[in-house]
């Protein structure tokens, strides 16, 4: 499936803050619109006033953007609100109900798109798509490659445990992210609160086999970590209990689990998530 009349139109959602790298932004733009199947618009939220280069850098892509008859609409934020919240204040301004997330320092492979909208026009019982990505320091030199579970079934049991989804991955439905909820604040953990709240309501997820985005590792690992992280994913393990996503058995071993992989040394958490990956918790 190329660029075909009839398809299913969609937006893709971006947020930017000052501390964005420019030129990994131009990349990651540049990227989406060097997709076999390309968007019908881009909504990039600015959380917060951004640097002069960034600004450069937008009105260049947006430029680029609209010659190629794609809208680009910025959504600017007084000030700095977090992830959790320019994500739901972009999610209000997206056109059309297919919405596909993508972070300003990644890279989308070009049939990342094609083969989503394709997945998701023959599976409507599917709310929330994503796939594996690959993880990178350097461009070109390709760390590891970060499977998931595919099916809805194992995801629901994984969910439970682990984030199931990589979030840069994502295409989903809008009427049923916002019947949701959409997304809210939980800092660093605001997709996965947010998929745990739709599979807790019966919505559906899935992953297809492919890697669809090619994911700058940058500090990320080291954000996996600490007492701070640990606080937070508390918080998510309570609010899962809340709304009975997990029973009593499943809340404690999530906290065991969580305080083991947040609360370990660095070294020791990597060996870790590579267990649990394989045992698919």
């Amino acid at each position: 499936m190329r660029e075909c009349e009839g398809r299913e139109k969609f937006s893709v959602l971006i947020s930017v803050y000052f501390k964005e790298t420019p030129k990994f932004l131009e990349k990651a733009l540049d990227s989406i619109l060097n997709q076999t199947v390309k968007p019908d618009e881009v909504v990039l939220v600015k959380d917060g006033i951004l640097t002069k280069e960034l600004e450069d850098i937008i009105s260049v892509e947006k430029n680029k953007f609209n010659k190629n008859n794609i809208d680009f609409v910025c959504v600017q934020l007084e000030k700095n609100m977090g992830l959790g919240i320019a994500l739901q204040k972009g999610l209000e301004k997206c056109k059309y109900d297919y919405v596909a997330r993508m972070d300003a320092d990644d890279i989308a492979t070009d049939t990342r798109f094609e083969y989503q909208l394709k997945y998701m026009n023959e599976h409507k019982d599917i709310s929330v798509l994503g796939g594996y990505i690959d993880e990178f320091s350097v461009e070109g030199k390709i760390i590891r490659t970060k499977t998931m579970p595919l099916t809805y079934k194992d995801l629901y049991k994984y969910g439970k445990y682990r984030n199931p989804l990589n979030h840069m991955t994502v295409l989903f439905r809008k009427k049923d992210v916002t019947n949701a909820g959409g997304y809210k604040p939980l800092k660093g953990l605001e997709d996965y609160y947010l998929w745990c709240r739709m599979l807790s309501a019966g919505y559906k997820i899935a992953n297809i086999d492919k890697v669809l985005v090619h994911a700058r590792l940058g500090n990320f690992e080291n954000r996996r970590g600490g007492f701070e992280y640990f606080k937070t994913y508390i918080k998510l393990r309570i609010l899962q209990k809340k709304f009975k996503y997990t029973n009593i058995t499943e809340f404690i071993f999530a906290i065991i689990l969580t305080a083991l992989i947040t609360l370990s040394p660095k070294n020791l958490r990597g060996g870790l998530y590579k267990v649990l990956r394989k045992s698919g918790r």
